[in-house]
């Protein structure tokens, strides 16, 4: 029997069990609420589409996607989002939209590859829908291809065309996509928030998807949270619902049929697909120019950066500085954000992207990135391996929106491994700013050997009046000393933070692993801290 608290049904568990992960539940229900925190609210807000994922009469599953004017979307509250936008009525959906059923929800900006995803009960009020919050998490920017919008004038609805296999045109548009949205749905008799369904996000170098016949795709299957959500649904109910977007025409390809899974990934040309998805083909439906918006790959927008230094911080981790060819200052950024780069990886048929994290200060006129060398990983080994001083590294500029709260309240910044990084940015920026705001600096490593970049937030805190520091060893080495390589044994805790006193108008920032993330900010909750008072960032290949 699942317990109540558990925010996964059976089919996520057994795909969470199938690969060894039997501790997410433990860990996950920090991360899915069944309600909107401040920030998806406002993100939701400001987006000119929606992607939306649900069954019509006959219980085929469809994805489509919704747009509208700017500010069609609004959260009155918490648990509450209105759209003020009908789909037309060539929408494979068109009728969940006018009766009210379960949907599933996805909220992504391309431009600055930021997604959250919903789910919950769809109901119609006047011109526009109204959902009814059931879950609500964040997902990572991993495989989003960054992309620009604009909009143009809405023309007459053209026709569509239904069939139950594809066209060779049709195959073609899916055999160069880089990106596709993925509709899968449960129901348990139990009522509980995991009931419904759910719209993901697919991605990938262009061509990733195995276009096998006009009636079978396959679809990789690539590290991600271990949630499962797709891939449990699909065990439990084999149908299935895509759509492509042409995004130079606002074109919408929808394909339902059904789906197992190819737990080896067997006769796939993916060396990183873990899993393969398997779709069988049961209806097609293009509808051209149904959407008013269009996109731009932001393929001439990347800076070319020169390794300056290559610095070894510990064993497995590097720090990358990188300047302008041109010797100006680099574009200036946020404390705390991300740099996403994009890598010439020997043997993969495009540049690879990945973001990091900023770990210098924003004044600083370069960048660098501290990088954790991950074994099975595709970028950060060849990396650490094969870049070196010198050679040119192609980044997109700055983003995320994981940046230092405005006002004079007091800050900790909780970090853990290699989540420092951009907690010593934001230490930078207020050290060389705002020498009044009382900061706490928490981090927890093993010991001296994996603490990156101690004596650079020691110097920080050393030269600070407003800076104060906790470090947390939970295996120290034999020559580390207490009381001056750190402070304590043991583990970063909500019960420690609330230890430090720092008052009831604190803002808690926290990075680190997803575990990690969740006991802290479930911690911090349950001693009367405000969700809306606590911000954090994963990391790592399931961040």
């Amino acid at each position: 029997m699942i317990d109540a608290a558990n925010p996964f049904h059976a089919g996520e568990l057994e795909a969470q069990a199938r690969i060894g992960k039997t501790d997410v539940s433990e860990w996950a229900s920090g991360f899915i609420r069944p309600f909107m925190p401040d920030q998806h609210r406002d993100f939701f807000a400001q987006l000119p589409f929606l992607v939306l994922a649900s069954a019509d009469r006959a219980g085929r599953h469809w994805v489509t996607v919704l747009d509208g004017p700017e500010g069609f979307i609004a959260s009155p509250d918490q648990t509450t989002l209105r759209i003020s936008a009908q789909p037309d009525r060539q929408d494979p959906l068109a009728h969940v939209f006018q009766e009210g059923s379960d949907v599933g929800l996805l909220g992504i900006e391309l431009h600055t590859r930021r997604r959250n995803r919903m789910n919950g009960r769809l109901s119609p009020e006047g011109n526009g829908l109204v959902i009814n919050v059931s879950q609500s998490f964040g997902n990572c920017p991993q495989y989003i291809h960054a992309r620009n919008w604009q909009r143009v004038p809405a023309g007459p609805i053209a026709p569509s065309r239904q069939s139950d296999s594809l066209s060779q045109e049709q195959m073609g548009w899916i055999a160069t996509a880089d990106t596709l949205f993925i509709g899968t749905g449960h129901h348990s008799s139990d009522n509980r928030p995991s009931n419904g369904f759910d719209a993901s996000h697919r991605g990938g170098p262009a061509g990733f998807i195995e276009v096998i016949d006009n009636r079978h795709l396959r679809i990789p299957d690539y590290a991600g949270n271990n949630f499962f959500n797709t891939i449990g649904n699909l065990l439990e109910n084999p149908a299935v619902g895509l759509v492509f977007v042409d995004f130079d025409t606002g074109g919408l390809l929808h394909i339902s049929g059904r789906a197992s899974i190819d737990w080896i990934a067997q006769d796939s040309h993916d060396a990183h697909a873990l899993r393969m998805i398997d779709v069988s083909i049961d209806v097609v439906l293009e509808r051209p120019a149904a959407l008013s918006l269009r996109w731009s790959k932001q393929e001439s927008e990347p800076q070319t950066l020169v390794v300056t230094q290559k610095v070894r911080e510990s064993a497995d981790v590097t720090s990358f500085y990188l300047a302008r060819e041109d010797t100006l200052p680099t574009e200036p950024f946020s404390a705390g954000q991300h740099l996403p780069i994009l890598i010439d990886v020997p043997d993969q048929p495009e540049p690879v992207m990945r973001t990091y994290s900023l770990s210098n200060g924003p004044r600083n006129g370069h960048y660098r990135l501290t990088i954790k060398r991950e074994p099975s990983g595709l970028v950060s080994p060849y990396l650490h391996d094969v870049v070196k001083t010198g050679d040119r590294i192609r980044a997109l500029a700055p983003s995320g929106d994981f940046v230092l709260p405005k006002g004079s309240e007091p800050i900790v910044l909780v970090s853990a491994g290699i989540g420092v990084t951009p907690m010593l940015s934001m230490l930078h920026a207020i050290a060389a700013s705002d020498p009044e705001r009382q900061v706490w600096f928490v981090h927890g490593a093993r010991n001296s050997a994996s603490h990156t970049l101690k004596d650079e937030v020691q110097h920080l805190v050393s030269r600070h009046e407003n800076i104060r520091s906790l470090v947390y060893y939970s295996q120290p080495l034999a020559n580390d000393d207490q009381g001056t390589d750190y402070d304590a044994i043991g583990r970063v805790s909500a019960e420690r933070l609330i230890d430090i006193g720092a008052g009831p108008d604190t803002r808690y920032l926290l990075c680190g692993p997803a575990r990690f993330l969740a006991d802290i900010k479930g911690g911090l909750e349950q001693s009367g801290v405000e969700s809306q008072r606590i911000f954090f960032e994963t990391f790592g290949p399931a961040s």
